[in-house]
């Protein structure tokens, strides 16, 4: 491998790993929630997704400048935004908690945060062998395993959407708790992209 590409498999790997911090502290906020400290929440997963960014436009520069790069140039730019969209929609998440004045935190919320947190853990497996793409053996089963995790969000979405229906007695509330969980599932659809993207790329390339 090339010096130079080294750069590319580092920014994805950081990315991923900013990806699992920040699910990580979103269960963490879930789980101990306050509403009075929701606005600290949103700074510290703001600095995750700043950070998130910043690797987007250190990747948008390498490759504006790159003569030849690993594989297509287009596809790690595709990479690179899907992987700081998984980021966008976990501080989403939070943010729709905070316009809706949420107090209290729907149970189903923590166990779809821990998915997350499950989905960027197998993004960073996926990343960790991304950079020896054709000799791993591993990583077929990785992109596998990453979309069996979207399946179950799937499921605990619609399991969800259906309780918070039956059980409905506040009308805003329950609007308020469909549109955050349609942010979770678009975080856990991004994960699911990036692993997919990956996919794409060893078929081409090999």
């Amino acid at each position: 491998m090339a010096k130079g590409d080294k750069f590319y498999y580092e920014n994805f790997a950081e990315c991923t790993a900013l990806a699992k911090k920040a699910a990580t502290y979103l269960v963490e906020c879930l789980e101990n929630f306050d509403s009075e400290k929701i606005e600290t929440m949103l700074e510290e997963m703001h600095t995750f997704e700043h950070r998130a960014d910043i690797k987007k436009h250190e990747m948008h520069e390498a490759l504006s400048k790159a003569f030849v790069t690993p594989v297509d140039r287009e596809d790690l730019d595709l990479m690179s935004h899907q992987l700081d969209t998984v980021l966008d929609l976990m501080e989403e998440v939070l943010q729709k908690i905070y316009i809706y004045d949420i107090k209290e935190i729907e149970p189903s919320a923590v166990d779809y945060a821990k998915q997350l947190v499950k989905a960027c853990d197998l993004l960073c497996e996926i990343m960790a062998e991304f950079e020896n793409f054709k000799k791993s053996k591993k990583l077929a089963a990785l992109i596998v395993e990453s979309n069996d995790v979207e399946e179950e969000c799937d499921k605990l979405y619609l399991a969800t959407m259906r309780q918070l229906t039956k059980k409905s007695t506040d009308v805003l509330t329950t609007v308020s708790w469909y549109k955050i969980f349609d942010r979770f599932e678009a975080c856990s659809d991004a994960c699911e992209h990036v692993s997919d993207c990956v996919g794409s790329i060893v078929m081409k390339n090999t």
